[in-house]
């Protein structure tokens, strides 16, 4: 709110917030964060303590239901490790997940989807920054993943018996510096090619907007150089 000129101070945001029922903070880290100015606003008087009091209630109530208080040998999920996190059972929902989430907003001649008995000694070729570069795959707020679970477009595609090649054309989703021959030459030998476009964090992210929707850098130019 304060960023928005809704109010003008840390104390007067503190004391809205908490008279609109807004009960948890996502500060920056910063020591002299929203929330850090409640005790001030009770003591003057801006807010009464059965409202501070109605407003810690659900946090640490749902905290409870969550065994943050219990003995780590009360709670179940102590026991988790990545052996249940990352089993068969629950790959495999990530995987049926990330099927059906896809949006397909063109299929020429039914290019899609490739099917493995048709791409035997074929050549397919992989190009652009998100390609093989598994940092720039995840967005904002993502947790940090393990690194021999996160499967690329290239790791994925060359489990196909395909003759796969790959080239980046830039190293990062800002696309500054682009290699032009070393995308034409992977495209023009190829009989597919799959293009992984995009911006990714480093572009975009809360409180990094950008002023229109083109892609960054050189990367519309790498993909016109793919279908030329």
């Amino acid at each position: 709110m304060l960023g928005h000129h809704y109010t003008h101070t840390f104390l007067e945001t503190a004391v809205a917030s908490m008279n609109a029922g807004c009960n948890l903070e996502l500060s920056y880290g910063m020591r002299n964060n929203v929330f850090m100015h409640i005790p001030q606003a009770l003591a003057m008087g801006n807010i009464t303590l059965q409202m501070l009091r109605d407003r810690v209630r659900p946090l640490f109530y749902t905290r409870m239901r969550l065994g943050e208080f219990d003995p780590p040998a009360m709670n179940p999920y102590s026991a988790l490790d990545l052996s249940a996190v990352q089993s068969p059972e629950h790959r495999n929902l990530s995987l049926e997940a990330a099927v059906k989430s896809f949006v397909l907003l063109k299929n020429v001649r039914g290019t899609l989807p490739l099917r493995a008995q048709d791409l035997s000694g074929k050549r397919l070729a992989v190009v652009g920054p998100f390609a093989d570069n598994p940092r720039v795959l995840f967005g904002d707020y993502a947790p940090v993943p393990e690194p021999r679970y996160i499967y690329t477009p290239r790791r994925g595609l060359e489990t196909l018996p395909a003759n796969v090649s790959f080239t980046a054309g830039c190293r990062e989703p800002r696309c500054q510096q682009y290699s032009r021959a070393e995308v034409v030459g992977a495209a023009g030998a190829a009989d597919v090619v799959v293009v992984c476009l995009g911006t990714g964090t480093d572009v975009e992210t809360e409180a990094k907007d950008r002023r229109d929707l083109s892609l960054p850098g050189h990367q519309l130019e790498l993909l016109q150089d793919t279908v030329q």
